[in-house]
C-alpha cells in the first residue's frame, strides 16, 4: 500500500527537479548573506597573493608559520615525490603504509611526547575516527559548545550521549560530570579543542584536565590551531602547561601551522593500535602522499629549530589586537595568532570584508552556521611571514571602515 500513497502524492503535489529544488535553496541562502562563493588564490599561500589578476594582502590563512612555502618543505615534498611516488594508492592496511609514514609517526610522537602517534588524511577524518572508535551508546561525551564541526559531528555518528557544556566554562563541565548521567555512563570522554578556530581564545586545559580526572573521565585535546605555535618545539598548548602525560588522545592537523596536509593522533601505544583496528576513517581511506608527509616531518624539524617564528607571530598578533581594541573594534582579548574583528550581522559583515578586498586585503567573512547569528566576524589571521608594514596596513584598512 506505501507505493500507492506515494504515487498519489507525487500526482496530487509533482516534486520539483533537483535543480529547481537547489535553486531556491539558493536564494534562501542569498537573501540571509549567507552564500558562500570559492575565492581564487593564484599561487603559494604567500603573505601576498594573487586574485582576480591583482595582488592582495592575504590575512585569513591558517599558514600561520610561513612553512607551506618554505624552501626546506618544499624540497621534503619534491624528494619524496621522486622516491616514492605521488600517492599512497592504498589504505595504510592493504599496501598504502609506506616508511615516510612511519617516519612521520615517530617524529609526532616524540615531538609530542607519547608513545605512538597515527596520521590521517584529513583533521576531520582524525576526529570521526577517534571519537566513534572509542565512544557508542551507553557512554557519555562531554563537548565545548563551541568545538569544531569535526568533533560535533564525530559526537552524532558514535551514538553516545553528548552533553555540551558552555565555552570554557569548567564550572558547567564540573556540574554535567557529577550528575546522572555521568556517573552511570561505561566511557566518559571529554573533548575540547585548545585553541578556538573562530574565536581565537586558549581552553583551560588545566582545570578541565583536573576535573575529569576526579570523576575518571578521558581527555582528548584537538591542536589543530596550537600546534605549531605553543609549547616547546612547537608541539602545541597542552605541552606549553605541562599536561601533555595528563591528556588521552592528542589530536592535531599537518595543514596548519605545519603548512602541509592531513592530521595526527598520539597517545598510547594502545590507543595507536586500538585506532588502526577500529577508526573507520582510517582503515577505509588512501594513505596521505608521500609528499605531504614529508614535508610535514620537515615543517616540524623547523619548528624545533626556530621556536622565534611563533612567539614573534604571537608578539605581532597581540599588538595588532592591542592597536583595533584601542580603535574601539569589538576584537576580544584572546593569546594567540586568531584576531576575531566582530561585526554582528552578516551583511554587514560581507560588506566590509568587500570593502578590504578593494583596498587589496583578503580576509574572509565568516557567518553563520560556523559561528552564532548575530556574530559574523572577519576572522584576521596573522602570519610570521607578514611584514611590519603589512600588519600596519590591515590595521590602518579595519579602523578607517570600522572606527
Amino acid at each position: 500500500m506505501k507505493p500507492l500513497a506515494v504515487a498519489k502524492t507525487l500526482e496530487n503535489e509533482p516534486r520539483r527537479s533537483l535543480t529547481a529544488e537547489l535553486g531556491a535553496e539558493l536564494e534562501t541562502i542569498e537573501a540571509k548573506g549567507l552564500r558562500r562563493l570559492l575565492r581564487l588564490i593564484d599561487g603559494a599561500q604567500e603573505a601576498s597573493v594573487q586574485i582576480d589578476g591583482r595582488e592582495h594582502l592575504l590575512f585569513c590563512s591558517n599558514n600561520y608559520l610561513g612553512l607551506a612555502n618554505h624552501p626546506e618543505v618544499v624540497r621534503a615534498a619534491r624528494a619524496a615525490t621522486a622516491r616514492c611516488g605521488a600517492g599512497a594508492v592504498s589504505s595504510r592496511l592493504i599496501s598504502g603504509h609506506m616508511r615516510v609514514h612511519a617516519e612521520l609517526e615517530d617524529c609526532l610522537a616524540a615531538w609530542k611526547g607519547t608513545q605512538a602517534a597515527l596520521a590521517f588524511s584529513t583533521g576531520y577524518q582524525a576526529n570521526i575516527g577517534v571519537i566513534t572508535s572509542l565512544m557508542g551508546r551507553g557512554d557519555v561525551i562531554l563537548s565545548d559548545e563551541l568545538n569544531h564541526a569535526s568533533i560535533i559531528d564525530a559526537t552524532r555518528l558514535a551514538r553516545a550521549h553528548t552533553l555540551v557544556y558552555r565555552h570554557n566554562d569548567v564550572a558547567h563541565l564540573v556540574e554535567l560530570l557529577a550528575g546522572d548521567t555521568g556517573r552511570d555512563a561505561r566511557r566518559v570522554l571529554v573533548v575540547t579543542e585548545s585553541v578556538f578556530s573562530m574565536d581565537g581564545d586558549r581552553a583551560p586545559l588545566a582545570a578541565i584536565v583536573e576535573a575529569a580526572k576526579r570523576c575518571g573521565a578521558w581527555v582528548m585535546v584537538d591542536e589543530a590551531h596550537g600546534a605549531g605555535i605553543f609549547g616547546p618545539a612547537g608541539a602545541g598548548l597542552a605541552a606549553e602547561l605541562g599536561l601533555s602525560d595528563e591528556i588521552d588522545i592528542h589530536m592535531g592537523t599537518l595543514g596548519k601551522a605545519l603548512g602541509s596536509f592531513g592530521a595526527y593522533v598520539a597517545g598510547s601505544r594502545t590507543l595507536i593500535d586500538h585506532l588502526i583496528n577500529r577508526a573507520r576513517s582510517f582503515i577505509f581511506t588512501t594513505g596521505l602522499p608521500p609528499s605531504a608527509v614529508a614535508a610535514a616531518q620537515a615543517a616540524i624539524e623547523i619548528c624545533k629549530r626556530e621556536p622565534e617564528r611563533a612567539t614573534g607571530l604571537l608578539a605581532r598578533a597581540a599588538a595588532l589586537g592591542g592597536r583595533l581594541r584601542a580603535a574601539g573594534l569589538d576584537v576580544p582579548h584572546v593569546e594567540s595568532q586568531i584576531l576575531p574583528v566582530v561585526i554582528g550581522p552578516a551583511e554587514r559583515t560581507v560588506a566590509v570584508a568587500g570593502a578590504l578586498l578593494e583596498r587589496g586585503i583578503y580576509v574572509a567573512a565568516i557567518r553563520p552556521p560556523t559561528v552564532a547569528a548575530g556574530t559574523s566576524r572577519l576572522r584576521l589571521s596573522v602570519m610570521a611571514t607578514h611584514s611590519q608594514e603589512q600588519i600596519d596596513a590591515v590595521g590602518d584598512a579595519l579602523i578607517e571602515i570600522l572606527a
